[in-house]
């Protein structure tokens, strides 16, 4: 599957939550940087290899297992490196699949000793392609399913990046009992997806909207495309999701946010954080000083310690 640059990665991934949109003349921008799409092309098959021998010398990390789940007629990719009967479930931001946790994951499952699942969203990796209109109901329908049927009931640290805070909000929502806590890594909260932010969300994405359906086929393309379609009704619908007091909750928020080009909306998305942070008092705000909104790609030893951190609380 070809990987899209990273400038326009993170684009996609808040639009599939609109936030990382390009606008223009100081606006919002898209995170750039230097490496080359080179660097995180690896295929979802090669998440099982990096877990088998990733986490270094002495580490006891497991080889995660390809499982293909049904949900609804179509299936959905997991991988599972098994552990303890603990579960810590990583999330990838919108766009990305299985293989943005290939160098943390074997680490996590190494250090923590617990069951670690990663997995690819629908049109994504080796997931079947859903069509029509990306759905949150659908990709909360398509984890849980996952996680039934590989037994997973309980006693789960939902780990959340970008657009994957959306599901994480209505999975907690829904089934806050499966639940041991989150790591929220700079993800969409309710708190951010305002009646003034969302037509400038809209607003900023249609030029790039308008460019991907120049080549619908195109996989980024294709996921850009079906998230816009919907976007201010579904996130008028977000916006009202109310995490569950009993979910402990760590936010992780990139110190340059999704915005570095618009100091409001920037300020904007931390507003979100620190609001979702000091509405319940078992919920933590942590700022990854110096990056851009890839925080697990920039700072993964930071990403491993907060999610580390957060799992050791609980256990």
């Amino acid at each position: 599957m070809s990987r899209t640059p990273r400038k326009h990665r993170s684009t996609y991934r808040v639009l599939s939550s609109l936030a990382l949109l390009t606008m223009s003349a100081g606006a919002v921008t898209a995170c750039s940087g230097s490496d080359s799409s080179s660097n995180r092309s690896a295929s979802s098959s090669a998440v099982s290899s990096a877990s088998a021998g990733g986490a270094g010398a002495g580490s006891t990390a497991a080889e995660a297992k390809l499982r293909m789940v049904d949900n609804g007629g179509h299936r959905v990719a997991f991988y599972v490196a098994r552990g303890n009967g603990s579960t810590i479930v990583l999330d990838s931001g919108g766009g990305e699949y299985s293989s943005q946790w290939k160098d943390i994951a074997p680490k996590l499952h190494a250090a923590t000793g617990a069951t670690v699942i990663t997995y690819d969203r629908a049109g994504l990796g080796k997931s079947d392609v859903v069509p029509g209109p990306w759905k949150v109901e659908s990709a909360v329908s398509d984890l849980k399913a996952g996680l039934q049927q590989l037994g997973v009931t309980h006693d789960v640290t939902l780990v959340a990046h970008s657009q994957a805070g959306e599901i994480a909000g209505y999975l907690a929502k829904d089934d806050p009992k499966l639940l041991s806590g989150a790591v929220l890594i700079d993800a969409n909260l309710p708190q951010f997806f305002t009646d003034e932010e969302i037509p400038r969300l809209v607003a900023a994405s249609q030029p790039d909207v308008d460019a991907a359906k120049k080549d619908p086929e195109k996989p980024a393309n294709r996921q850009l495309i079906s998230t816009a379609e919907g976007f201010a009704a579904a996130h008028q619908a977000f916006h009202k999701v109310a995490w569950p007091d009993s979910v402990p909750a760590t936010v992780l928020v990139s110190d340059k946010t999704p915005f570095a080009g618009s100091p409001e909306d920037a300020q904007r998305w931390r507003d979100a954080a620190a609001t979702f942070v000091k509405d319940a008092p078992n919920r933590t705000l942590v700022t990854a000083k110096g990056t851009s909104h890839e925080v697990p790609t920039e700072r993964p030893d930071l990403v491993l310690k907060v999610i580390e951190d957060a799992f050791a609380a609980h256990h």
